[in-house]
Order: structure tokens, then sequence, then C-alpha cells
């Protein structure tokens, strides 16, 4: 009788005895849309519009004039955009890895491994998901002026590199994988880096794919680095010449030119992530966020 319930209720194709979750789940999906869909139409709406009362959602004229403007401004820059592609670019692939695998070294060990204050340092880690990024601005300042790497690249990836949400979702993955497996392979003679090299990383694929995702969100929008740390121009990231393009076009053509760049920044975070959608889903069944 469970079986039957169970494939009514999870079947393989469309039943009708569905229809209850779809009715409650197609609103709730349609309404989580809206965002996106504004973001798109944002950025292709002609002034009349952009500055129409009441404010329109939807775009009915679509022009391309904002991006036209947004290059035309980039063209007329005295540094090239292709430079704060490529520093993005450099900073993004770095941090990314960096955090990867700092993330899933300090997870199997938090995990796995047994060693005095291992309980302390997992409470350090949850403490540090309480701080706001404005909270830690200054220390992260002078950490970054002490040790003299200001004007570096080193000075974007720096306060990127130790992300303690990833830290927790990792770890909470690697709980997971049983200590039998582990054993087996310490009785066969493996090195605990041999253990975390073949087993634990082909076994945590879908909360490294999360971590990824996480690592870029936070690096690809990160303009305090760019604010704070950098003096030279050509040092800069991509997200701070957007913003400052759009703050150069003052007035009426300044909307268009924001709108545009919000949609360039925006569209890669949405790409990497319908990419690894999945991994994400089954990180999140697995780290207790349920």
């Amino acid at each position: 009788m469970a079986g039957y319930k169970g494939s009514r209720i999870n079947p393989a194709h469309f039943h009708k005895d569905q229809i209850p979750i779809y009715i409650i789940l197609l609103p709730l999906a349609i309404f989580m849309l809206f965002p996106l869909v504004f973001i798109f139409c944002h950025a292709f709406k002609p002034m009349s519009e952009l500055f129409k009362f009441p404010p329109s959602f939807l775009v009915y004229r679509p022009t391309w004039d904002n991006f036209r403007n947004l290059f035309r401004s980039a063209r007329n820059s005295s540094i090239p955009i292709g430079r704060y592609i490529f520093n993005t670019v450099i900073v993004t692939i770095i941090v990314i890895v960096g955090n990867v695998v700092i993330s899933t070294m300090a997870g199997f060990a938090l995990s796995k491994l047994k060693f005095k204050l291992r309980g302390f340092i997992f409470q350090v880690n949850q403490s540090a998901l309480m701080f706001v990024a404005t909270a830690v601005q200054i220390p992260r300042y002078l950490i970054v002026s002490n040790i003299g790497v200001t004007d570096t690249y080193f000075a974007h990836i720096l306060p990127l590199l130790a992300t303690p949400v990833t830290l927790f979702l990792i770890k909470q993955f690697i709980d997971d994988v049983p200590d039998s497996l582990i054993e087996a392979a310490y009785v066969d003679g493996a090195t605990p880096f041999k253990v975390y090299r073949s087993i634990i990383l082909p076994l945590i694929k879908p909360a490294i794919a999360t971590g990824i995702i996480l690592s870029f969100q936070q690096v690809w929008g990160y303009i305090e680095s760019s604010n704070l740390y950098t003096n030279t121009e050509s040092m800069k990231l991509l997200v701070f010449y957007m913003n400052t393009l759009a703050n150069a076009n003052n007035g009426v053509q300044g909307q268009g030119v924001a709108a545009a760049a919000a949609l360039i920044l925006f569209v890669p975070n949405l790409i990497i992530f319908l990419f690894l959608q999945k991994d994400v889903m089954n990180t999140m069944a697995h780290s207790g966020i349920k």
C-alpha cells in the first residue's frame, strides 16, 4: 500500500494526483521569475519607458540603445574595458580554485581527522557566519595595507580566499561519507592526503559545485577591493568599471547605461547557476539545510 501511494505521489510521469502540487508550486515559480524578467526588460527599455509614470514592469518597445551608450562610453575611457575583464577573470579563477581547495581540505580535517581544538575551530567558523562584510572592512583594509599588497592582484584575492559558508556546506557534506570507507583506505595503506584526493573529492562533487557558485558570486560582484585596496585604475575589476560608467553618465542616459551594466553583470551568475543547479540542490539536501 505504501509503495502504491508513493508511486502516486511521485510517479515517473505526470499523474492527475500531482495537480494540487502544481497548483501550489507554479504560482510560486512564476513569482520567483519576476526579478529575472524585470532585469532583462529594464535593460532593453527606451528612455521613454525608463522614466514612465506609473512605471511599467515589461518592455513594450525594446531597444539596444542602452548597450550602445554603454560601449560608447567604454570606448572613450582611457583604459580599455579588456583590461578590467582580464583582471576580473584572473582574480575570479584564483579565488574559486583557492576557495575550493581551502574549504575542501579544511572540511575534510574538521569532519574526519581527530585533533585538539577541532570543535573550537569549527565554532569559530560558525561565528564568522554572523558577520556581514561591512563589519570586517576595517580589519581587512588594515591587513591588506600592513602586509604591503595594495595595488596588486593579491589585494583582490586575499579577502575572499576563506568563505565560512562554503566551508560549512562542504564539511556537512563530508560528514555523510561513511567512516568505514575511510578506515578501509587506511588499512590498505592510504595516507590522509590520498584519502582526501581519491575518496573525499570524488564523493563531494555536488558540494564543490556549490562552492564554485558561491565563490563566483562573491568575487564577481566584489567592488570593495577596487574602492579600498587599489589606487591604480588599471588594477581595478569589471564591476567597479561598470559602476563608474553608470555614474559617469548622469541624468537620463545614465539610467539606461546602469540598466545595461546590471544585466551584463547578472548574466554570468545566471549561466553558472543553470549549469550547476542540480549539484546545488544535492548539497542543500546533505548539509542540514532542509
